[in-house]
């Protein structure tokens, strides 16, 4: 597995963070996130499932692989960098589908950045029957506008109380304020990147 990796070796743990279904894991968000989270002293390894793998060779669009193959790159991920301390998770498809091989991997944490509770617009169609019986410790972070579960409909799913959410204000999926918020993009990143720091932290205890 190929990874970008930010942050030093000796840390105490390491993150490891994949990818939305439609972009990279290098996009600015993705940067941002471990940029910081790296300088608070974290080892984060960002890694791209085969088809974004395929993309970034030839250029092609192509939709996620199915939901096998995106577990078994999870479960070999886990494999190689080792489950005694990492924590898994990533920006929207990539956190759920580490939210699903969380549990059976044995990780010492979940994170999930924009977590996909439902499709926009679909609020029926909620993905969320594992999380009833999550055990792992999670953090789920997202913006109050994420139209993929907003406070309102997150408030009545039956969720483990292993899973923490952290509501970033006004924020869209990518955590993103409005101008007329009153809040900036770099505000609700830097909101965010505190929380998982935080979260990390207990994980040591």
């Amino acid at each position: 597995m190929s990874y970008l990796l930010d942050g030093p070796e000796s840390a105490p743990l390491t993150l490891a963070l994949a990818h939305g279904a439609g972009a990279p894991m290098d996009t600015a968000f993705m940067d941002a996130v471990a940029r910081s989270l790296g300088e608070r002293g974290w080892r984060v390894a960002r890694f791209e499932f085969p088809y974004m793998v395929r993309r970034r060779e030839d250029g092609k669009k192509r939709p996620p692989d199915r939901q096998p193959v995106l577990l078994d790159t999870w479960r070999a991920v886990i494999e190689e960098l080792g489950p005694e301390r990492l924590v898994i998770g990533g920006k929207s498809m990539g956190g759920r589908m580490a939210s699903l091989v969380a549990d059976e991997a044995g990780v010492a944490g979940l994170v999930c950045l924009g977590y996909p509770f439902h499709p926009p617009g679909k609020p029926e169609r909620t993905r969320i029957d594992h999380l009833g019986a999550l055990a792992t410790p999670a953090l789920i972070v997202q913006g109050t506008r994420d139209p993929f579960g907003k406070p309102e409909e997150v408030a009545g799913y039956p969720l483990s109380p292993a899973i923490q959410v952290h509501w970033t204000e006004d924020g869209n999926h990518d955590l993103a304020p409005r101008k007329r918020s009153g809040r900036t993009a770099e505000q609700n990143l830097a909101e965010a990147v505190a929380a998982v720091d935080a979260f990390l932290r207990a994980r040591l205890c």
